[in-house]
């Protein structure tokens, strides 16, 4: 992959991730806010609240992704497998810049989770 491409990729991660700090801060803000005194909307904000932390864990993972696929880019070794070693094709980073397996391999591993 040439140089303008990776930096391309980067600056892409560089702005998602900025971007899930962002929406990370207002969860947690959202988070932070103090129940309401009725009950019947409190079982409502604890339900907001379970989903928005789902969020939040959601968005944490997706940072460590791009972390290391940024740390993939400073090794020289972004856009190939890290399981298999062949390269991951342009479409996948494409779609998803943080991608550290090949379609193949992200496909087994995931009819092993099922």
């Amino acid at each position: 992959m040439d140089k303008y491409a990776l930096e391309d990729f980067r600056e892409q991660l560089l702005r998602r991730k900025r971007e899930l700090y962002g929406r990370l801060m207002k969860i947690e803000e959202d988070l932070e806010q103090p129940m309401n005194a009725d009950v019947p909307d409190r079982v409502t904000e604890r339900e907001s609240d379970e989903v928005l932390e789902g969020l939040g864990l959601a968005g944490q993972s997706e940072i460590r992704a791009i972390d290391a696929a940024l740390d993939r880019i400073a090794a020289g070794t972004f856009g190939i497998c890290v399981r298999c070693g062949d390269p991951i094709s342009q479409e996948r980073l494409q779609a998803v810049p943080h991608a550290p397996l090949c379609q193949v391999c992200a496909a087994e591993v995931a009819s092993r989770t099922r």
